[in-house]
């Protein structure tokens, strides 16, 4: 069988790939068990990317080379505008992250990166470049959260964070980033391959900081 260019992408980077989602956050998470200071700092360096995510997929959505293409992008803006937001604001309050501490939360090297890269991918003007960054922010989390046990933690915070990723709808975006990488990344393989090659790198570091910086609680 043909190996797809997006199947080759993962394979150059397979190494990494799999220590990101065999990582100890994920195991704890799976189990129920990350620590609320750990998951608390965790969620507050992921939602802090949320803009300039948001930037991307409007870059994407501006470059893609079919109606079809931007109809879904856009259909996946509000998914996550909506869902996934709401997620995050119920789980700041049962973690006791309240938006005035937040703010004083610095971001990690690792959200830096994100929202560099992020923001670099969109710049180009690129759709390859676009979907070499989404195809593994997307691509990545539901690998690891299909291999959750199906029965979920007892935390909603813990839960819902694996439920958003492995779901129905959600499973039908990374197959549609990944058709689409494949069709349109041999023609411009470079851009995709640099920046998909960044992004696992920086999902790996991702992880790794939110034991390095768990929240340290209100200070009120």
């Amino acid at each position: 069988m043909t190996e797809t260019f997006t199947q080759a992408l993962r394979r150059e980077n397979q190494e990494t790939w799999e220590r990101a989602t065999g990582h100890r956050f994920v195991r704890e998470l799976t189990e129920g068990t990350v620590p609320d200071p750990v998951m608390a700092g965790y969620l507050i360096q992921d939602h802090r990317f949320l803009d300039s995510f948001l930037v991307l997929l409007g870059s994407a959505i501006a470059s893609a080379d079919t109606f079809a293409a931007r109809i879904r992008l856009s259909q996946f803006v509000g998914e996550v505008a909506g869902d996934e937001n709401t997620y995050f604001l119920r789980s700041f309050e049962a973690l006791g992250a309240p938006e005035d501490a937040r703010a004083q939360v610095p971001d990690t090297a690792a959200t830096a990166g994100f929202t560099a890269l992020f923001r670099e991918a969109a710049a180009t003007g690129s759709y390859s470049a676009a979907l070499g960054v989404l195809a593994v922010v997307e691509g990545l989390y539901l690998d690891w959260a299909q291999n959750a046990p199906q029965q979920r933690p007892q935390s909603f915070v813990h839960a819902d964070w694996i439920t958003l990723h492995d779901n129905p709808a959600f499973r039908d975006v990374v197959a549609f980033l990944t058709a689409e990488l494949d069709r349109v990344g041999p023609a411009d393989p470079e851009a995709a391959r640099a920046f998909f090659a960044r992004a696992v790198d920086l999902e790996l570091a991702f992880f790794d900081a939110a034991y390095a910086h768990p929240f340290a609680g209100d200070p009120a």
